[in-house]
């Protein structure tokens, strides 16, 4: 088919149209300068380069001790499989049960970064604490976007974090990189050998790809290993939480328009996430009994 100018002009109106923010009164959220710095620009480039980067120094020993107080009373079954880890605690719905993990969540020198690799208005994708308890096995290397049915190599649809709310030590079960896997096409598969330990002192985050090969280390020490992971993908990729079932409309009023937004109340241009043709913010007005009583 030949392209006139009408056509072009179609074309060119239709993209301008699937890119553009058409909410009136809840427009996207925009950034603000804390997270365009010096030291996240080198972040990035530590993190594409490497397909990691470890920042320390980002909790003070008083909020690490509120996210244990708050953090360990959760705690209660093991894993269900080797994957979860057998002597693993692993927490869900957390979002649900403590606001202590939010501010991890929306860090500015995460999102700072997740600024650079996604659209805009991209999700959390789930998250979790995950306490490895001495004796537990390494897990099994892979890579968390993995279930996204695309081919590699490929940009990542999805990122995660993993912060150590203890430190993190060759012996007590850090989590294990592989350098440079985040570039590997699907002909490459990663051995043991080749994975570097995330060591790092408690209060500090590693940040990886969902192409970036890692797995949850061994814990050969005889304490456990407490942190909590919170991972993001692409606003036009499935969720693997599915927070707008997991938490009601009262949770959702307490947290902040930036955890709200990466829940999923937030739109992908021009309608991805619509709730009858509305913006899904504006469901927060809708009390209904059900909502009343949850």
């Amino acid at each position: 088919m030949t392209q006139t100018p009408a056509t072009f002009s179609a074309a060119k109106d239709m993209k301008a149209y699937g890119e553009k923010d058409h909410a009136k009164t809840h427009k996207a959220l925009k950034a603000g300068p804390e997270r365009d710095t010096p030291e996240i620009r080198a972040d990035f480039d530590a993190l594409m380069r490497d397909g990691y980067v470890i920042i320390k120094g980002l909790l003070s020993t008083q909020e690490l001790a509120a996210i244990k107080s708050e953090g360990v009373p959760l705690l209660s079954h093991s894993g269900r499989n080797s994957f979860e880890g057998v002597k693993t605690q692993r927490v869900y719905n957390v979002l649900s049960k403590t606001r202590s993990l939010d501010k991890l969540a929306e860090h500015p020198r995460v999102l700072g970064l997740l600024d650079r690799i996604f659209l805009p208005n991209y999700l959390l994708s789930q998250s979790q604490i995950i306490n490895i308890h001495p004796g537990e096995a390494a897990q099994a290397l892979h890579y968390d976007d993995g279930f996204y049915r695309l081919p590699r190599p490929r940009p990542p649809l999805g990122a995660a974090t993993v912060w150590a709310i203890d430190d993190f030590t060759a012996e007590n079960g850090a989590t294990v990189i592989v350098p440079g896997s985040h570039d590997w096409g699907a002909d490459k598969l990663p051995s043991r050998s080749e994975a570097k330990p995330a060591i790092m002192p408690a209060g500090s985050v590693v940040v990886f790809l969902g192409t970036t090969w890692h797995g949850g280390g061994d814990n050969r020490s005889e304490a456990p290993r407490f942190a909590v992971t919170h991972q993001y993908c692409e606003a036009y990729m499935r969720q693997q939480e599915n927070y707008l079932l997991e938490l009601s409309k009262s949770t959702v009023r307490d947290l902040s328009p930036q955890m709200r937004s990466l829940v999923g109340y937030s739109i992908h241009p021009p309608f991805m996430g619509m709730v009858d043709g509305r913006h899904p913010l504006k469901t927060l007005d809708d009390d209904t009994p059900q909502d009343l009583q949850s």
